[in-house]
């Protein structure tokens, strides 16, 4: 039989937690053989990310680890971590989630792939420099050479991505671990670095343990899938067989919340999602939120929206060009509708959004919010104005002040706009968090005390705390996993139900977008390219730019 690569048996992982050890993984045991690419599967807190940092040995301190974990035969938990120091990189490479964390700001991308070349290989400066420039070339970025001397900030989230790949496999690793590689990418990119990591595996003979929640995701790249929930494996087979056949209610319910493209065929309105327990399987079947748009006057009209900004250089800083962010941007939002705005990263989304909201200074145009141009009123009134309209961001940790109660963060806009009472206030934010799913006792607590999920709902808290009548919602839900994805969607399609809100959803998420928007504008280098209801930029797409996005969007079963 042929040798495993990796071998994990029994592996048990926990943490020191005010003097207590809490388990994080219990008892796994798992092979890779191979060639082969094994995807690990599970909602935040599962184990995943746990299980790959205990295989690198890069567990803090205060951890606790038993069991044995096998490299080629060789046993990496006995090694010295001078020893366990050459094989990281070596042997065994890393893909981390964010890379924008993962890359050093004052270092150039050239330089922190020839610095591992140096240190792994022994190569000179001017050996690894070639070498980086090679690899920058083999993971397809574009004028590797001019490249090489950039900063990451310069680079867009598929570039630096592609740089944390070419830094892996600089040493020609036998096992590549890939820990959420896409999850924040847009599809088009996400599809390129699936390719990019097949074509690689193919031509390196290379082993791959890919972490994700995107059940899409793992019916493109992978051999066999595990399924991981609360620590422990609940499910481990080929992917087909896993997919196909589901024995677990677990697994189950992951894929029931996986939005798929062409399921809204024939249907009016949006539609929830599937809402599912770990434990029971599926709770809540999807249907559709006959909310009704009401037709008139809009809540948002952008006519000819232009921002443009300038390039300076030079000692005296001269003005030397000007990038074109968005150009002539046209749209309208009635009440109770959610119109969704979908392109790749760079194509003018969130600068769209963030000019509507008064947050960046849109060069030319119009932006009326309630029939009021806001470029067109004294500053006060357009603070007014756009007590209307709030936004979701899509980080909510960053979005949360870490130093104040989320009581207090929800009550902050009441508070600068100055028309309540300190009792009024606490009424109001009691009645948001109940109105967002959290208890009225959670008041008190600081955004570090929750989930992902949990800090969402409180930033769309905190968004309906003025009465907005318009949520400009920013990838608002990208980074969630898929099961607390679908309730946070859920909790928005509610509340525009029962307040009559207006959303402005900007994703990338094609199968969620075509799940919540009555209409859709496809935005491509700064231009809407198309718009028009739901059903037909789905069903029959007029813009090969939007045919490319459709097509980007991973499969729902392997081989398809």
């Amino acid at each position: 039989m042929t040798q495993p690569i990796l071998s994990v048996k029994k592996l048990n992982v926990s943490f020191d937690i005010l003097g207590e050890m809490s388990p994080a993984v219990r008892n796994i045991s798992f092979e890779i053989l191979p060639k082969t690419t094994v995807a690990v599967v599970g909602e935040s807190g599962s184990g995943k990310s746990v299980t790959a940092l205990s295989i690198m040995r890069l567990l803090p301190d205060g951890s606790h680890l038993e069991g044995t974990i096998s490299l080629n035969g060789r046993p990496l938990l006995a090694l010295s971590e001078d020893d366990m120091c050459k094989v990281r990189g070596n042997e065994i490479a890393m893909i981390f989630q964010e890379p924008m964390t993962s890359l050093n700001p004052t270092l150039t991308a050239g330089y922190q792939i020839s610095e591992a070349l140096m240190c792994h290989r022994a190569m000179d400066r001017r050996e690894a420099a070639a070498e980086a420039i090679r690899l920058l070339d083999r993971v397809r970025i574009p004028s590797a050479r001019a490249r090489f001397g950039e900063y990451p900030h310069r680079m867009s989230g598929g570039m630096r991505q592609r740089v944390m790949i070419a830094m892996a496999l600089a040493c020609k690793p036998k096992l590549l671990i890939a820990d959420e590689p896409t999850t924040a990418l847009d599809v088009t990119v996400q599809a390129a670095i699936l390719q990019l990591l097949r074509d690689l595996q193919r031509e390196d003979e290379m082993s791959i343990l890919f972490i994700t929640h995107d059940m899409g995701v793992v019916a493109e790249i992978a051999d066999e899938t595990m399924v991981m929930l609360q620590g422990e494996i609940v499910e481990r087979g080929s992917t087909s067989s896993v997919f196909t056949n589901p024995v677990h209610p677990y697994t189950r319910k992951l894929l029931s919340v996986m939005p798929e493209i062409g399921t809204m065929a024939g249907r009016r309105h949006p539609m929830r999602f599937a809402t599912v327990d770990a434990k029971s399987g599926l709770l809540n079947a999807p249907c559709e939120i006959a909310n009704t748009v009401v037709q008139g006057k809009p809540i948002l009209e952008v006519n000819n929206l232009v921002k443009r900004y300038d390039i300076r250089s030079g000692l005296l800083n001269k003005l030397t060009g000007q990038v074109h962010a968005i150009d002539n941007i046209a749209f309208h939002i009635q009440p109770g509708e959610t119109l969704a705005l979908v392109g790749e990263s760079g194509c003018g989304k969130s600068t769209t959004g963030r000019c509507i909201l008064g947050l960046n200074k849109p060069s030319a145009g119009s932006i009326k919010i309630g029939g009021q141009d806001i470029l067109k009123v004294h500053h006060s009134a357009q603070h007014e104005i756009l007590k209307q309209a709030q936004m979701i961001f899509q980080d909510p940790y960053a979005s949360l002040n870490p130093s104040l109660c989320i009581g207090d963060s929800i009550a902050e806009p009441i508070v600068i706009a100055g028309h309540h009472k300190p009792p009024e206030i606490r009424e109001r934010v009691r009645f948001l968090l109940e109105n967002v799913g959290l208890r009225a006792q959670a008041y008190n607590r600081f955004p570090h005390e929750f989930s992902g999920g949990e800090r969402q709902r409180i930033c769309i808290a905190r968004a309906l705390s003025l009465n907005p009548k318009l949520i400009v919602a920013d990838e608002a839900v990208s980074a969630l996993d898929a099961s607390i994805k679908a309730q946070v969607i859920n909790l928005m399609l509610d509340l525009q139900e029962k307040f009559k809100l207006a959303f402005l959803f900007i994703s990338h998420d094609m199968a969620v977008v075509e799940r919540v928007s009555h209409r859709v504008a496809v935005m491509y280098l700064g231009e809407i390219v198309e718009i028009g209801d739901r059903a037909s930029v789905f069903g029959n797409p007029q813009h090969p730019y939007t045919n490319r996005l459709l097509s980007a969007v991973p499969v729902s079963h392997p081989g398809h």
